[in-house]
C-alpha cells in the first residue's frame, strides 16, 4: 500500500483528478476573487457541498443503502445506530450528515475562499504552474505526506482530555463508523482539522494545491471511516481500503492516531495491528498510566 506505485494509485491520482476538474471548471477566476463577493463564495459553498455529497454518498449508498456485499469483509458486524441517545436525534446517520454541512462543509469552504482571496491578491506567495512544472509537482505529492504528519499531531492534541471531553467525544460517539462519519466533528476539531491548508500561506502554491490539499482532507475520511476491509466490484473484483488502523483508533481510541503513511504511531508507540501482542502492549501501556 504504501509504496510509490500504491502512493499515487489509486486514492492520490483520483483525488487529485477531481481537484484538477475542480479548478479547471467549477472555480472563479483569479480576478473574481480578489474582493469577498458574495456570489463567488456561495457558489464555492454549494459547489463543495455538492462534491462531498457526491464522493461519500458512493461509499454510503453501495455499502450501506444497498448493501451490496452485506457484512462481508465489515470489521463490525452491526449496521449504523438507530435510537440512540449518543447522537443528535438519536440518528448516527442523520448526526453525521448534520455535522458535516452545518460545520465541515462552511468550515472548509472558510480555509479555501480565504486562501484563493490571498492568493489572488498576492498577499501569500504563490507559483506560476506553467514556469515551474516539477516544483508544483512536488508540491502535489508532497501535500498527502503533510496531510498525515498535521493530522497526527492535531489528532493527539484533541485526545487530551479536557479537549477530547468538549470537542473529539463528538466523533469518537461513531464506535462503529460508516463514510459520513469521516466529517462529523466539532466545529472547534473542524478548524484544527482544515487548518493545516495555511501551509500554502507560507509554501509558495497554486490555487490547485489549495483545492487539492481541502478536497484531500474531506473526500478521504469517507474512505478511511466505511467500515469495510475490501469492496467488491461488480465485475468480482475486489478493491483493498485498508483502513483497518482507523477502525481499531475508534474501537481502542489510544492507538493509531494517524493512518499510517507516515509512521509517527511507531515511533511513538502508539502503533496497533489488530494483533493479541498489540492488545497486550496498549493494556501495559494503560497500566502504567494508572500506576503513575
Amino acid at each position: 500500500m504504501f509504496g510509490f506505485p500504491g502512493y499515487l494509485w489509486p486514492w492520490n491520482t483520483l483525488y487529485f483528478a477531481i481537484a484538477f476538474a475542480t479548478w479547471l471548471w467549477l472555480t472563479p477566476q483569479g480576478a473574481t476573487m480578489t474582493t469577498f463577493e458574495p456570489g463567488w463564495i456561495l457558489f464555492i459553498l454549494a459547489r463543495n457541498a455538492v462534491l462531498v455529497t457526491v464522493v461519500v454518498s458512493a461509499w454510503h449508498l453501495r455499502l450501506y443503502v444497498h448493501r451490496a456485499q452485506d457484512t462481508q469483509y465489515k470489521y463490525n458486524g452491526r449496521w449504523l445506530a438507530t435510537d440512540n441517545s449518543a447522537f443528535l436525534f438519536r440518528d448516527q446517520f442523520k448526526d453525521n450528515i448534520f455535522w458535516t454541512f452545518a460545520s465541515g462543509v462552511p468550515i472548509w469552504t472558510a480555509y479555501e475562499v480565504i486562501t484563493l482571496w490571498a492568493q489572488a491578491n498576492g498577499y501569500v506567495p504563490t507559483v506560476d504552474w506553467a514556469a515551474h512544472p516539477v516544483y508544483c509537482a512536488l508540491i502535489v505529492l508532497a501535500i498527502p505526506v503533510f496531510r498525515e504528519a498535521h493530522f497526527y499531531c492535531i489528532h493527539r492534541l484533541i485526545h487530551w482530555r479536557p479537549l477530547y471531553r468538549t470537542v473529539h467525544k463528538l466523533h469518537h460517539a461513531n464506535v462503529n463508523p460508516g463514510p459520513w462519519s469521516g466529517l462529523s466533528m466539532h466545529p472547534v476539531e473542524h478548524l484544527l482539522y482544515f487548518s493545516g491548508v495555511l501551509v500554502h500561506w507560507i509554501v509558495p502554491s497554486h490555487p490547485l494545491h489549495v483545492i487539492f490539499h481541502l478536497q484531500h482532507l474531506a473526500y478521504a475520511p469517507a474512505q478511511g471511516h466505511n467500515g469495510f476491509d475490501k469492496v467488491k466490484l461488480r465485475n468480482g473484483a475486489e478493491m483493498s481500503v485498508e483502513h483497518y488502523t482507523h477502525y481499531l483508533h475508534h474501537k481502542y481510541f489510544e492507538v493509531n492516531y494517524g493512518d499510517g503513511l507516515v509512521p509517527l504511531d511507531k515511533l511513538f508507540g502508539t502503533f496497533h495491528d489488530g494483533t493479541p501482542e498489540a492488545d497486550e502492549a496498549l493494556k501495559r501501556r494503560r497500566r502504567q498510566r494508572v500506576a503513575s
